[in-house]
């Protein structure tokens, strides 16, 4: 957070920059939205779902690893902020996964 100059505590804003820079940005695309106190990040595509696909094989529940991995991520930028899952593999609405965060 400190060499792209996001500040603790910062917010929904300091999450959304923070999500951008993410390994995983940089081999899934991903699409992140803000309405008012809501900020949604959707993965559009996923490298391993879609190898898996691929090869005939069912999607990976990845969901209990994101639910860890995000709320953690989101956390460690802002205690305040909450997380919840709207979708993942096997629930999709957009894309492979789609999480909810929200300043409380």
């Amino acid at each position: 957070m400190e060499a792209h100059a996001i500040p603790k505590d910062g917010g929904l804003d300091a999450l959304a920059r923070a999500l951008s820079l993410r390994a995983y940005s940089f081999v899934n695309p991903s699409k992140i939205e803000r309405d008012g106190p809501v900020l949604s990040f959707f993965m559009t595509s996923c490298r391993v779902q879609e190898t898996r696909r691929r090869k005939g094989l069912l999607d990976f529940p990845c969901r209990p690893v994101g639910e860890v991995e995000f709320e953690t991520f989101a956390r460690t930028v802002d205690p305040r902020i909450t997380t919840v899952v709207f979708t993942a593999p096997g629930r999709r609405l957009h894309g492979h996964c789609g999480w909810e965060f929200r300043l409380v």
